[in-house]
């Protein structure tokens, strides 16, 4: 696929990693909407950095903890630029909690925003994309749904089912739309965590450093580029599978 002219969608595309992936489209030559829920300067300056790189961008707030939501946002997209034929489904939290103090409204809320809103802007996505285009969805994951988080459950058991309807997704939407998914290791501290303690973490990977999200970037444009590529999940985890 070539992203030169291509109309993207990131959800979360404001800041940290999702910013990286709209900036990164943007340099590829796609045209960006960059989704926030409530990082609307953050979102204007991101908007701003991909219009300088000769792209349109603009940018739009919803609340995917809703994921009944996800129709308007595809409207709102479509509408300033016109049909999407990328989708980045960027936007997640990191809720903290175990199996033994998970709350039905905390395990709902986790599966809204990181499985469900996905799962429905996915489907939106599909059912709009014109018949003559052709599409890709790239999904963000962790790496650490195959050797989960102590105390984020409701997180992972959401983002071990993303794995899965990225798998499943690439069958159902074959041939003319490909699903891939990236997944991420030490790549930034968590919110409200300084760079110390990635780097902490970062001493107990093969390759003992934080990877940052310029190889997430790469990986995301590899995976959205190459034709022959659905319903892969690739690591970008520094090794830390391996461990």
């Amino acid at each position: 696929m070539e992203l030169a002219g291509r109309n993207a969608l990131i959800t979360g595309g404001a800041r940290r990693v999702g910013r990286a992936l709209a900036l990164a489209l943007a340099g590829a030559g796609a045209n960006v909407f960059i989704h926030y829920r409530r990082s609307a300067e953050s979102a204007e300056q991101t908007a701003a950095e991909a219009r300088a790189l000769g792209p349109l961008a603009a940018c739009g707030s919803a609340d995917l903890g809703d994921p009944s939501s996800t129709h308007a946002l595809l409207a709102q997209a479509r509408a300033e630029l016109g049909s999407i034929s990328v989708l980045v489904n960027s936007a997640s939290g990191f809720s903290a909690d175990t199996l033994t103090d998970v709350t039905l409204a905390g395990f709902r809320s986790a599966l809204d925003l990181t499985l469900t809103a996905p799962v429905m802007l996915t489907q939106a996505f599909a059912a709009a994309l014109p018949y003559s285009f052709d599409g890709a969805v790239l999904n963000i994951t962790d790496a650490r749904t195959r050797t989960p988080y102590r105390n984020h459950f409701s997180y992972v058991v959401a983002k071990g089912a993303l794995d899965a309807f990225t798998r499943t997704a690439a069958v159902q939407l074959a041939p003319r739309i490909r699903v891939n998914a990236v997944a991420l290791g030490v790549i930034l501290p968590p919110p409200g965590a300084d760079a110390t303690y990635a780097e902490r973490l970062a001493v107990e990977l093969p390759l003992e450093r934080v990877g940052g999200t310029g190889p997430v970037a790469a990986a995301a444009i590899a995976l959205l580029t190459n034709d022959f590529v659905t319903g892969e999940i690739v690591r970008v985890d520094g090794g830390g599978h391996l461990i």
